[in-house]
């Protein structure tokens, strides 16, 4: 099966296709926000670095098996430099569980390279989740004496 085109765009564009196509459970989208690239990369909370298409695509299906994932980005960092985009997001999850709705927060980095096609997505990294939303630490330049 053909892989669908998504329509030229900035990395923010891919970023909102993907979250999209997590949320709707539309694995044929998903795969569309990808680099064809052999090396791409994912590795979803506490797993395996999964490299390449048909392992990234395998992970997705069995998630999207039990529904769709309602992931939303938020406080997005970017770093664009180079044919290359590093956007750090929280990224919000609302589940259902036992005792009703619930929200649980991720760390997650996801890279976008200019590609032929367009930006794509090379790799999503994703830490495990916790309940309490991360806070950002910051700090200003060292001073040196």
């Amino acid at each position: 099966m053909r892989k669908p085109k998504l329509p030229p765009g900035t990395p923010d564009d891919v970023e909102a296709s993907f979250y999209e196509a997590l949320q709707h459970g539309d694995i044929e989208r998903l795969m569309a926000c990808w680099a064809d690239e052999e090396e791409i990369v994912c590795v979803h909370p506490g797993g395996p670095r999964l490299v390449g298409a048909t392992a990234i695509r395998a992970a997705f299906e069995a998630m999207f098996s039990a529904g769709a994932i309602q992931a939303h980005p938020e406080k997005v960092l970017r770093l664009t430099a180079h044919g290359c985009s590093v956007h750090q997001v929280i990224e919000r999850i609302e589940l259902l569980g036992d005792d009703g709705p619930a929200r649980a927060f991720v760390l997650a980095t996801n890279v976008y390279v200019k590609t032929a096609q367009g930006w794509r997505l090379a790799t999503h990294h994703a830490s495990p989740g916790r309940q309490a939303e991360p806070q950002d630490v910051g700090g200003g330049l060292p001073v040196l004496h």
